[in-house]
């Protein structure tokens, strides 16, 4: 094979490698899009994943039919993916602002298809180029395809680890999709003495790379106007960590933290939330020295713990050490917190809780607050097991007590109730209690002891906006149409299920249950 077309056949695979490169971090970024928008991570990865193959697929399929002008067909392949990747979660928030509920997922899912389709004829053409550069088919085909394996895991770990932290969904779509196009160009150009019309391709993929850098510098703002939209207040901070999408709004001294679009407190609130969080747990613990709190990131539920002057260490476990900074340093959680975090008793520890609880075998605590975000995916799933609450018990000292949230009765009513025989399951004693949160609506929480739980004897002698010794006991009474005889449509008991790692069943009692609200 003469030297240029060894040069030819090595541009190939290199561009063979790098937009695989971009066609992984696509496929990963519409489940990530997905996930943020829609909820239930796993679903979400699953479904994107499993469209964006399929269209792989077809596209494969498709790409038999491309027999000529192979360079030109690659390049316009390369420009329909950079104008359609490009501007998919841009257009996708757009969507979800405006469109009625359902066209945010069928944007998704169709933006997912497509561009699947369109990597899928990528390969087939490129290993048609290079055998016909002279290449034989059997090295074309090895060597294209390593080139795409290899390059699909450098998609992968540039998403996790560098892109998604730094740039987020938006401009991450727009620098994928300008690689997109620059591959194109660069082919384009490498292969132009094959084109007649060359000036006029190369025309329209300039006017195509413009579009996207426009994209990159006016493209986050304009979806940010497109994601205020999805929030009743104006959005005063907003940050994706690596571990979730954190939303501050603050309207009319309202201010109110969105997790991955979940509301976790309104100001105007949220004290019902926590003092039921927390005094009931302290007031039936047999000692008060030593908390742990799992969650909580925000410093609310130290608020309410400072108030007890026996308390000697508060140990709190968040994940996300970005939701904890906030409680430090945000002016508006600051004061609402009442500097929680400036208290010498409390230590900080970002780590996943299962792990820590798994980890830290020896330390026990006499108050457990459970303050995590409700079960609507997989790895939140893990923390409401069996397992999980088997953890838990262990690390609880005698006489101690646990106060976990467990979403709505009201809302999830077969969630709550299963939430309430795992922790039983984990051989511990439970009371169960509800209160009316006007930003959330009717909320649950599973008081739970190794002995039975007496709320008689509860004494709550501290400091408090809502709850009373007499609001506690009303807080034990639940209507007939959410307590734990649950009847299906026919009127028949349903048994509510032990929830555990190898059979998560609240994660699809969860989302059905919310559909409506």
């Amino acid at each position: 094979m003469i030297e240029q077309n060894i040069k030819q056949s090595k541009a190939i695979y290199w561009a063979s490698g790098i937009v695989s490169v971009c066609g992984i971090i696509f496929e990963v970024l519409f489940g990530a899009a997905g996930s943020y928008l829609l909820g239930d991570g796993v679903k979400q990865y699953t479904l994107t994943i499993s469209l964006f193959l399929t269209g792989m697929g077809i596209g494969a399929s498709i790409s038999e039919k491309v027999t000529k002008n192979l360079i030109l067909s690659f390049v316009w392949i390369e420009y329909l993916i950079g104008i359609i990747g490009g501007l998919s979660t841009f257009l996708l928030f757009g969507v979800s602002a405006f469109l009625e509920s359902g066209m945010d997922a069928f944007f998704l899912y169709s933006i997912t298809l497509i561009v699947g389709a369109l990597t899928g004829v990528e390969l087939p053409i490129l290993i048609r180029k290079a055998n016909e550069i002279g290449v034989t088919l059997q090295k074309s085909t090895a060597r294209v395809l390593f080139s795409d394996y290899a390059g699909g895991l450098i998609g992968g770990l540039l998403f996790v680890y560098f892109l998604r932290p730094e740039f987020g969904l938006v401009k991450t779509a727009f620098l994928v999709a300008i690689i997109n196009v620059a591959i194109a160009l660069w082919i384009l150009v490498y292969f132009k003495k094959e084109i007649k019309t060359f000036k006029r391709h190369l025309s329209a993929g300039i006017v195509i790379f413009l579009i996207l850098i426009g994209g990159i510098f006016f493209g986050e703002e304009t979806a940010f106007t497109f994601e205020q939209k999805l929030y009743r207040d104006p959005i005063i901070y907003t940050e994706q960590t690596d571990y979730q999408q954190i939303i501050l709004t603050k309207e009319q001294g309202d201010l109110r933290l969105f997790l991955d679009g979940q509301l976790q407190f309104s100001s105007s609130d949220e004290y019902r939330y926590h003092e039921t969080l927390v005094h009931p747990a302290m007031s039936t613990a047999n000692r008060r020295e030593n908390i742990l709190i799992l969650g909580g990131g925000d410093g609310l539920a130290l608020r309410e713990l400072q108030k007890y002057d026996e308390v000697k260490s508060m140990t709190l476990v968040d994940l996300d050490p970005s939701v904890v900074e906030l409680g430090k340093t945000n002016r508006d959680v600051v004061t609402l917190n009442q500097k929680a975090f400036e208290d010498k008793r409390v230590q900080v520890k970002n780590e996943d809780a299962f792990q820590f609880l798994k980890q830290n075998q020896g330390s026990l605590y006499d108050v457990i607050l459970i303050d995590l975000p409700d079960p609507n995916n997989e790895s939140l799933n893990k923390l409401y097991t069996l397992e999980f609450y088997q953890l838990v018990r262990n690390r609880l000292a005698p006489g101690g007590s646990i106060m976990i949230q467990a979403t709505s009765p009201t809302f999830a009513t077969e969630v709550y109730w299963s939430i309430n025989k795992t922790v039983q399951a984990a051989n511990l004693y439970t009371e169960n209690l509800h209160v009316d949160v006007p930003s959330f609506g009717d909320w649950g929480f599973v008081l739970a002891k190794r002995e039975e739980v007496d709320l008689n004897k509860a004494n709550i002698n501290v400091e408090t906006k809502f709850l009373t010794n007499e609001v506690l006991g009303g807080l034990t009474s639940f209507g007939k149409d959410i307590d734990q005889e649950i009847l299906d449509k026919k009127g028949n008991l349903l048994p509510i299920d032990t929830n555990t790692l190898t059979r998560p069943t609240i994660i699809e009692k969860y989302e059905k249950a919310w559909r409506s609200y």
